[in-house]
């Protein structure tokens, strides 16, 4: 694997959370051109190898910007996350919530009463990242979660887009 390229990172929130809640040191190859874009602001479409750590490029935003939000006493919101690979979701939370991050997902493989659940913790504002499927836009409930969260969604990620078809024309 390739090893940090960025050793000294400028913004103390960004690399405060990078070695706390990543434990890296650095970013690697493209990510921190990607990762400075996000936090300006911008939008970035990000086409890596597997591997390279793309997820790491909205994930690392997602939590400084919250970070941010926090210290000047602001509701953090939620980084929220489409994406259509059930297993893969699955596995980044786990992964998340290995590091400590409070990240949670929503997809078809919950029970109503369990989606109900998570929603309510939504609401509440008790995730950092919440990754669900993109069906989820249209849902009612899922939509009410987002409206009543306080800080709303800091950053909107589309995950493994080329695998959501269907979106067709209407993704962009």
């Amino acid at each position: 694997m390739n090893q940090p390229t960025t050793p000294h990172i400028s913004d103390p929130q960004l690399a405060a959370t990078l070695r706390e809640r990543f434990g890296f040191a650095g970013l690697r190859g493209e990510q921190a051109a990607i990762v400075r874009r996000v936090l300006a602001g911008g939008d970035a479409l990000v086409v890596l190898p597997t591997g390279s750590g793309k997820s790491l490029c909205y994930q690392l935003p997602s939590l400084v910007i919250a970070a941010k939000r926090a210290e000047a006493g602001e509701p953090a919101g939620v980084g929220l996350v489409f994406s259509p690979l059930i297993a893969l979701m699955e596995d980044q939370v786990a992964a998340l919530r290995a590091r400590g991050v409070r990240a949670s997902y929503v997809n078809s493989t919950l029970g109503k009463r369990e989606r109900e659940k998570r929603y309510a913790a939504l609401a509440a504002g008790e995730y950092e990242l919440m990754y669900a499927t993109p069906e989820r836009m249209l849902k009612p409930d899922f939509v009410a979660a987002l409206d009543a969260l306080p800080g709303g969604v800091n950053l909107l990620a589309i995950d493994e887009c080329h695998c959501i078809s269907r979106w067709g024309h209407d993704l962009r």
